[in-house]
């Protein structure tokens, strides 16, 4: 309904049915108080409508008569009934502008924002239809300036609503309202509706718009956006060109940071529809302020006109003759965007610097805070290119993390570039976030995932940044299935105060929970839960180890991290069985010395006191009588044995003799991962408690 919400608002708000019109209301239309005072006391309902909802004291306001207002509302109208579009008594008031009425209702408890099904309010109305007092005095009353019209969820899918009362009054033409909403109320000249259109192209929307010119200056003058795009992506400058008016255009054209060259969602150049509409004072003044010529076939538009000025102008100003798009063959790396590149690919764009881009809906693949994520080429290169103000604290925060922080793991910045007070972001283009990998692909390498994102949180905190944005949505998995970390506009150096660390530290011990469920539960309630919480909800005992250290950082938390990668959740099979075989040739294991404090722990839990059950019986005896001639030596229910039993049988597992039990255990270190799971873990939180870490694997051997 927004497409022409005024027009559409008014019909329905000042007309009802000539077929059959009850008495009380023509009454009302006819100004006759008397009559109405003599029906109403015959009985009449006060309450009573016509089509579209009109009722008595509807028509009484849109009549402005105060008198048969008050006397239908003391013979119980309600003063805040609705029309069928939901328009009540004030908002019709701020129509006719009358603003006794709008003070009546008010003090009836009218809400001085309220709207109609349409997202109209009173203000917005006053503006739509020129009322300056009635405007004037909504102001005065609290009236708020900047809201945008209201739609229902359905309606802002397909982008519409989102009106101020600024763009209502620069479509209808009425200045002197653009004026006093812009000097005197503090209307945000840079507003936009649901679909990004500001005031500026709200202006030119209304045919019957005589004051464009006018408008068009003041806006300008105001200091709003040149560059934004309304429908099928035209802008203001494109829109004054279709309209023929020179004067318009040079206006546009004045205005500093104008982008000339942009292009509509069909490819036409404010030059090319010139061109085409046969308007050769645009085309000079175009050219003249630098209109890039290589936007199509010029030549020939101004042939199919027979305008041979207008041919012989643009060859003089060096307009090619035939314009080919290149053939060249391409096809993406990405596979998710692969449609969308090609179509790109084949657009012929003005270049910014090394960087071809298309700022519309179908090449955009995120929303940001300032300017979204588009697709594009930098250098030849795939890219998503995050665009931002120029001059924005958050591109230079991320622009100086990912330049000072230069990491394999950290997503690559190929370039920037700056056109029209916007800065390009040119980052290596990626397939999906992690939040959207879980969506579609439940089964991931998690640890892989882990440790890319544990390294590039590292490199940060030991360049002394802190990302301070954490979340599934900025681990970005590219098309070759590299894992990256990215958005780095909240970033921000640490000195002194570490605190930002450890939030950091704090928010992966989420992210591994997260992970770890698969995306089943929501990040955002995994971030509402505390750090008690989170530990508990960790199913496997290596992941909640992990994540304990994660959300309690000791004060050797800077080395935190580091530990975390080589923590036994990154160990292979073989790394995690030899570990065991290390630690159960320890001598105070061997001879069980009972004095050892190593031993003392290591025995102190019931992990594995019935470890001997979960060995098959004939591999357990044939180990066992090794010490059949010392029965003392033979192998116990506790932990300490079980390593020593994992030591002996590692180290005769290939004796010719032990033929039988080669079949029977297999791979020795998938053997005993599947009957002891938590085995490792346990013995190695022993020992890192104990820092005796010399059985511990090298990085290089992980």
């Amino acid at each position: 309904m927004e497409a022409n919400n005024s027009n559409s608002q008014q019909s329905s708000t000042f007309s009802s049915s000539p077929e059959i019109c009850p008495p009380l209301i023509q009454a009302v239309k006819e100004n006759d108080f008397e009559l109405v005072k003599q029906l109403l006391e015959e009985g009449a309902d006060v309450s009573i409508k016509t089509e579209g909802g009109w009722t008595p004291l509807h028509n009484a306001v849109k009549e402005s008569n105060k008198d048969i207002v008050e006397l239908l509302l003391e013979k119980g109208a309600d003063p805040h009934i609705r029309k069928e579009n939901g328009a009540t008594p004030f908002i019709v008031a701020a129509i006719v502008g009358n603003v006794e009425l709008l003070e009546l209702f008010l003090s009836k408890g009218a809400n001085i924002n309220e709207y109609d099904n349409h997202g109209f309010t009173a203000f917005m109305e006053a503006a739509c239809y020129g009322q300056q007092s009635a405007l004037e005095f909504l102001y005065e009353k609290g009236a708020e300036v900047n809201l945008g019209r209201q739609t229902s969820e359905e309606q802002k899918k397909l982008r519409k609503g989102g009106c101020t009362a600024l763009m209502d009054a620069a479509r209808k033409g009425h200045i002197d309202v653009v004026k006093i909403l812009l000097e005197k109320m503090g209307a945000d000249v840079n507003a936009r509706d649901n679909m990004g259109r500001n005031a500026l192209i709200h202006t030119f929307r209304d045919p019957k718009n005589k004051n464009v010119r006018e408008i068009v200056r003041f806006l300008l003058k105001s200091g709003i956006d040149v560059n934004v795009k309304g429908e099928k992506g035209k802008t203001p400058l494109i829109l004054a060109v279709e309209k023929e008016d020179v004067e318009l255009v040079q206006m546009i054209l004045e205005k500093s940071g104008t982008n000339i060259n942009d292009m509509d969602s069909d490819e036409n150049t404010a030059l090319l529809i010139a061109v085409k509409n046969d308007q050769f004072d645009i085309v000079q003044l175009l050219c003249q302020k630098g209109a890039d010529l290589n936007c199509g076939e010029l030549i020939m538009a101004a042939q199919r006109n027979h305008n041979q000025k207008m041919v012989k102008f643009l060859r003089e100003k060096g307009a090619s003759e035939n314009v080919c798009p290149s053939l060249k063959s391409y096809e993406p790396n990405s596979q998710r965007w692969r449609e969308s590149l090609m179509l790109l690919h084949r657009r012929n764009r003005p270049m910014i610097g090394k960087l071809k881009i298309l700022v519309q809906e179908e090449f955009k693949i995120a929303e940001t805070s300032e300017g979204g994520v588009y697709l594009g080429f930098y250098d030849g290169k795939e890219v998503a290119v995050k665009r931002f103000q120029e001059g924005s604290r958050q591109a230079q925060q991320e622009l100086n993390c990912i330049q000072h922080c230069k990491n394999s793991n950290l997503v690559s910045l190929y370039g920037r570039e700056n056109q029209n007070n916007c800065m390009y972001l040119c980052f290596a283009l990626c397939e999906r976030t992690l939040e959207e990998h879980l969506t579609v692909q439940r089964e991931m390498d998690f640890q892989t995932i882990l440790k890319s994102l544990f390294k590039a949180v590292q490199e940060l905190h030991r360049n002394n940044y802190a990302h301070q944005d954490l979340h599934p949505r900025n681990i970005l998995i590219d098309y070759k299935g590299e894992v990256y970390l990215a958005d780095f506009d909240k970033s921000e150096k640490v000195d002194e105060d570490q605190q930002k660390i450890k939030d950091d530290m704090k928010a992966l011990g989420r992210l591994v929970l997260y992970m770890e469920h698969r995306g089943e539960k929501p990040f955002s309630e995994i971030q509402t839960q505390n750090d008690t919480e989170v530990i508990e909800a960790c199913i496997n005992e290596e992941i909640k180890d992990i994540v304990q250290n994660l959300l309690n950082p000791g004060e050797e938390f800077q080395n935190q991290l580091s530990e975390m990668l080589h923590h036994p959740f990154f160990w292979n099979s073989k790394t995690r069985y030899k570990f065991l075989q290390d630690v159960g040739n320890e001598s105070d294991i061997k001879i069980r010395d009972k004095n050892s404090d190593m031993l003392k722990k290591l025995n102190q839990t019931k992990i594995s006191e019935d470890w001997r059950e979960k060995i098959d019986e004939d591999v357990f005896r044939k180990m066992n009588e090794f010490y059949k001639k010392k029965p003392r030596l033979r192998y116990r229910n506790t932990v300490g044995d079980l390593l020593k039993f994992i030591r002996n049988l590692g180290a005769h597992f290939e004796e010719e003799t032990n033929a039988d039990i080669k079949i029977k255990v297999g791979e020795p270190s998938e053997y005993f991962k599947e009957r002891f799971p938590d085995l490792v873990i346990y013995v190695y939180k022993i020992l890192r408690n104990m820092n005796h870490r010399k059985h511990f694997p090298s990085a290089d051997s992980l």
